[in-house]
């Protein structure tokens, strides 16, 4: 057991940041690592006040010139976590490390197993695996753009840890080795083909499966990271999750287009939702009664946190709140004034609705998508 002055010490440390970000007012708490942390990381974290059993895990990652506290109040992720019962871990950049506080997703150190950043936060996972009693058989992955690549170096470096991630506006891994070749991977171009990402993924880590499930969220109006690495992502995963090019179907989830792949048995594995006319952020439904409109976090009225939680099977179904609803209408779009209240009743989702569509190549989708929002001829 640790020494209560060692833990005192380290809240000192946290309060007196030498980046200058203020410490995380969102409720979530400051985590001392166990284990080593080559990255550098700082760490937060919150777990449900009330719970009976191991409690899955959700690891959110945050974007360049973002803070775990910040990123946690847009996205909803704590409060949607007290309401069902999950645990979230926030780790988070420093200025030290980045000087726009991206994860350095294009930093080999820090995205090869057993180094880095990617072994900071393994080593984070462990000490909430250990001192929070979270379920190991359930811990997932989120982040956006520079924490979307970063959940996906996670998942390839360390895929027997995770039983799901979620990319948002992200990368592929293993495709970048320096910060000019971060900018230009992030505008499309020299991305290897699908037997060149499929050989990145293998040698990252020596597992053989079975690998977690891939859920990319994309914008086909994202100036910042272009909508061919979506297509590269799929690339990079469905040999490993020994999925065809094309999907099984396509769903309309709140409006927007959700491709979908299964494996042999039936189990969907892959998916890709593709938010028309978004840019570069995380998707966003504040009516939904989880997460607020802020930089690179967009009120497109489909809620990303939501919706990926749902997936991967952490909260039993999603409906509107019908009150915050009628009481957001008088309110400007983004903006909510009234307090959260009760989660949402599990429901029937009544708002995804399959489609009779013909499933098309990945280069297909997105070039349809851009066609429909006026972008490509």
């Amino acid at each position: 057991m640790r020494k209560l002055s060692d833990t005192i010490e380290r809240l000192a440390r946290l309060k007196a940041r030498p980046d200058g970000l203020q410490p995380a007012t969102s409720g979530l708490q400051p985590l001392e690592i166990v284990g080593s942390n080559p990255g550098a990381l700082t760490a937060w974290y919150r777990t449900p006040d009330k719970t009976k059993a191991a409690p899955p895990l959700v690891v959110v990652l945050h974007g360049c010139t973002q803070n775990a506290a910040g990123y946690d109040r847009g996205s909803g992720w704590s409060a949607l976590a007290e309401d069902y019962g999950f645990a979230v871990l926030f780790p988070e950049q420093s200025r030290g490390n980045n000087g726009n506080l991206c994860f350095n997703w294009f930093s080999k150190p820090d995205v090869t197993r057993g180094s880095g950043e990617v072994l900071s936060i393994r080593e984070m996972i462990a000490t909430m695996i250990s001192d929070h009693g979270v379920d190991p058989r359930r811990v997932y992955v989120t982040g956006l753009s520079a924490g979307g690549a970063m959940a996906n170096a996670l998942l390839a470096t360390y895929p027997e840890i995770f039983a799901g991630g979620a990319i948002i506006a992200g990368l592929p891994h293993g495709v970048a080795g320096s910060v000019p070749e971060a900018f230009d991977r992030m505008r499309g171009h020299g991305l290897p083909d699908a037997d060149g990402l499929q050989a990145r993924l293998a040698a990252a880590s020596p597992h053989k499966g079975p690998w977690p499930t891939v859920s990319i969220w994309q914008g086909t109006a994202d100036n910042t990271v272009a909508d061919t690495n979506a297509g590269a992502l799929i690339d990079q995963w469905r040999g490993a999750l020994g999925v065809v090019e094309r999907p099984e179907r396509v769903e309309t989830v709140d409006g927007q287009e959700r491709h979908i792949w299964v494996d042999t048995t039936g189990r969907e594995v892959l998916d890709l939702f593709l938010v028309r006319g978004m840019g570069h952020g995380t998707p966003l439904d504040p009516q939904s009664g989880y997460g607020e409109a802020a930089p690179y976090m967009l009120d497109v009225g489909i809620a990303s946190t939501v919706h990926i939680a749902r997936n991967w099977g952490i909260i039993p179904s999603f409906e509107k709140k019908v009150h915050r609803a009628a009481s957001a209408s008088a309110q400007p779009k983004g903006r909510d004034a009234s307090p959260r209240t009760s989660a949402p009743s599990p429901a029937k989702p009544e708002n995804v609705k399959p489609e009779s569509v013909k499933p098309e190549s990945v280069k297909d989708v997105i070039e349809n998508a851009l066609r429909a929002a006026g972008l490509m001829k």
